[in-house]
């Protein structure tokens, strides 16, 4: 084999100009750039230094041929042509990937299989001795890269990807993988910062990636320094003596770093669960006289460094991915700003983001931006000096003086403990949220209401309802019609959730935030998340529970109030009858008023199981029957009488215990039919819903007396919007 070699480095996407500028300064020469690789020429001891100390790379490859290919048997050929008995034993193992297609080659398994074959068949002894696959840990692992019509084979002298230092057994939700953390902290400066002695922190560490990455360039450790097995280890072409001589020298360097003063490099995590993982992932790397871990939330983060030095401020914020993560993320980004700003002054910072449009939200400009990949998903690093005159701040001020007339810089204090400022719409928005909470919350305290709707897109472009539950906020964004730009709309939930808690007064961790589609069968029912966080809310003196995270709605349609107290009110010594009854708000307030019994039939266990939950917090129990099942089939199995009666069905519903699927255009008449032959001489029915295009029937106004209720049925609260709902009282003739 000759001296030198062709090389491959392969690694993320968007790493490739740094992997090469690295790779340059680890020996290779004649350096090009590819998408996700880069590759040059070098001897065998910078191919093994490369494996030993590339911090971005995934995988060394050393190519051993080249040739050009028309279909499966060239394939076949050239591999079969090489001396493999030079690199592999027949009594050893292998295992080959394979990437990229055309030339008759259409997935990649065949293509492996073909590499494989000609390997072994070259291999095979007279007696049949042959390698086998071990797709683990081989001895050898094989390499074919198809591109354009040429073959590449080469040998992977890594293993195992290089980003798997083998410090970090447990992970996070989303961990970086390591070698991403390590290109961020390059780009971020912090090579030159740790040259200097500066410090490192980070506010949201999760298990150390960041911390750990940043102490192993600080004190000049090989990534891979603890690596035992390589791709290279059972090779035939490997030089023992060679590979111990560079794994020398990097242990030399590693306890030469170790041995100087430690670096103060701490990290911070709000989740209990992560701090133990995190210090664990530490020690294993043997930082733990450079990296500390303590919990901690971002709000109250405040690196304070044993000798004042000031340095990097690096952090992976969580992204989203769930229904209502807008609001917590938003504030998130806002605190992170505002700490920046409190506690960090000359410091730089360094935030890697999935979620750009978040990192605009912190107040605090970037000086550089950088496009990076995490897997799939593209991201920015947003670089920042933090100085006064990178805070957004609306308008321009003009620098204050201090008592002696010169010209000061605000203290940095002075600039934070202002909340963030908002922009031009946040400010109207902000505006009109008090205005209401002004006019509404005088009717709310009269009426004795702990819980009404603030605000219905009363400003067409910011389209939500936002409704308070005593110290709750709940916003629900509607989705924005295809004809406005998404990142507009976005842009606007952004600076309506911004304006939220300072308008309204409220802790930021007491917004929930939902987004409402237009609905399809009985989705605005499943189930969004699991908390199980029930609020105690009150109404009517009686006392109700509402879930402000787990559903789209909260068990408690606030747009009914009127018709709830209405019920209240005429229930005296009735038979009550609720159907779809939900959560069985309408019967607990029958109940309250002095009902003889209440009956209450839903199709939902969950639901039945929070009606009787909201029954015995009022004390009542013995009284009230919850029945499960389909209302339709209840009503035509049913022989009861009753005074009194309520429906409010859904506009759609198509339950898996229900025969066919019931629509309240279609069905009404059929079930107003089957509900008034159940109503006892004098009995009152009401029925409502909220289907916007709904139209009641006029024959049902020639069998019984019909009366439209609908006006007298909304609050002050709703006055903005007549159309949440209709409602008619209905009386057999």
């Amino acid at each position: 084999m000759s001296d030198r070699f062709e090389l491959y480095l392969t690694c993320p996407k968007g790493l490739e100009g740094l992997l090469a500028e690295e790779a340059r300064g680890l020996g290779l020469e004649e350096v090009r750039e590819h998408t996700s690789a880069i590759r040059g020429s070098a001897d065998m001891e910078t191919a093994y230094r490369l494996c030993l100390w590339s911090r971005l790379g995934n995988r060394v490859l050393l190519v051993l041929k080249r040739f050009n290919m028309k279909n499966a048997d060239d394939l076949y050929d050239g591999v079969h042509e090489v001396e493999w008995q030079d690199h592999l034993q027949a009594s050893g193992s292998l295992a080959v990937e394979f990437s990229g297609h055309g030339s008759g080659i259409d997935n990649t398994h065949f293509g492996a299989l073909k590499v494989k074959d000609a390997i072994v068949d070259k291999l095979r002894t007279r007696d049949g001795e042959r390698p086998s696959v071990d797709k683990l840990n081989p001895d050898l692992r094989v390499h074919l890269r198809l591109d354009r019509g040429e073959a590449i084979l080469s040998l992977d002298l890594s293993g195992h990807s290089l980003h798997q230092r083998g410090y970090r057994l447990q992970q996070g939700a989303a961990p970086l993988k390591e070698n991403l953390a390590a290109a961020v902290l390059i780009r971020a400066g912090w090579p030159r910062i740790a040259a200097d002695g500066g410090a490192l922190a980070d506010p949201m560490c999760g298990v150390g990636t960041f911390l750990v990455e940043a102490a192993m360039i600080a004190a000049d450790i090989a990534p891979n320094l603890k690596r035992e097995r390589w791709g290279f280890s059972a090779w035939l072409g490997h030089v023992p003596a060679l590979w111990r001589k560079l794994h020398d020298e990097a242990q030399a360097r590693a306890q030469a770093g170790l041995a100087r003063p430690p670096l103060w490099i701490r990290g911070y995590e709000a989740d209990p669960r992560l701090i133990q993982p995190g210090r664990n992932n530490v020690e294993r790397a043997g930082l733990s006289d450079w990296v500390k871990i303590y919990q901690g939330e971002v709000g109250s983060f405040e690196p304070r460094p044993d000798q004042n030095q000031k340095g990097l401020v690096i952090c992976n914020p969580p992204y989203g991915e769930r229904l209502g993560d807008e609001a917590s993320l938003l504030y998130l980004y806002q605190n992170l700003g505002e700490r920046l700003r409190q506690s960090c002054l000359n410091w730089e910072a360094a935030v890697f983001t999935g979620a750009p449009d978040l990192g605009k939200r912190m107040g605090i400009r970037s000086h550089k931006q950088y496009a990076f990949w995490n897997g799939a998903l593209p991201c920015k690093l947003l670089l920042i000096k933090v100085q006064p005159d990178q805070f957004v701040t609306g308008e321009r001020r003009q620098p204050e003086r201090d008592a002696q007339g010169s010209e000061g810089q605000r203290s940095p204090a002075a600039v934070a403990s202002e909340p963030a400022r908002l922009s031009e719409g946040g400010q109207m928005f902000a505006n009109r949220l008090q205005k209401n909470l002004k006019q509404l919350g005088k009717w709310a305290k009269r009426e004795q209401v702990s819980c009404y709707r603030l605000y219905d897109a009363d400003m067409p472009e910011y389209a939500l309802a936002i409704d308070l539950y005593q110290d709750w906020v709940h916003v629900q964004e509607y989705a924005a019609p295809r004809s406005i730009d998404p990142e507009k709309a976005q842009a606007r939930l952004f600076d309506a959730l911004a304006a939220i808690p300072q308008a309204l007064g409220i802790d930021q961790s007491r917004v929930v935030v939902k987004r409402r589609e237009r609905q399809s069968g009985t989705r605005q029912y499943e189930r969004q998340s699991t908390q199980g966080q029930f609020l105690e809310v009150s109404e009517g003196g009686v006392k109700l529970l509402v879930n402000l995270t787990d559903y789209l709605d909260t068990g408690l349609f606030l747009d009914h109030r009127p018709m709830r107290m209405r019920i209240q009110r005429e229930a005296a010594g009735k038979r009550f009858l609720n159907l779809f009854c939900y959560t069985a708000t309408a019967s607990v307030h029958a109940a309250k008023g002095g009902a003889r019994s209440t009956t209450s039939v839903d199709l939902s266990r969950t639901y039945l199981d929070w009606a009787r939950r909201n029954l015995s917090l009022n004390g009542f129990s013995d009284k009230n029957r919850l029945e499960q099942g389909d209302v339709m089939a209840w009503l035509q199995a049913c022989r009861d009488e009753f005074d009194l009666i309520f429906i409010d069905p859904p506009t759609f519903s198509n339950s898996k215990r229900m025969e066919g699927v019931f629509d309240v255009q279609r069905d009404h008449v059929e079930l107003l039919d089957l509900a008034v032959a159940r109503l006892a001489p004098g009995g009152v029915l009401y029925f409502s819903n909220n289907f916007r295009k709904f139209q009641l029937d006029e024959r049902l106004a020639e069998r019984y007396a019909v009366e439209e209720i609908s006006a007298q049925t909304l609050d002050p609260d709703f006055a903005r919007n007549t159309r949440i709902h209709r409602a008619w009282r209905i009386q057999a003739r």
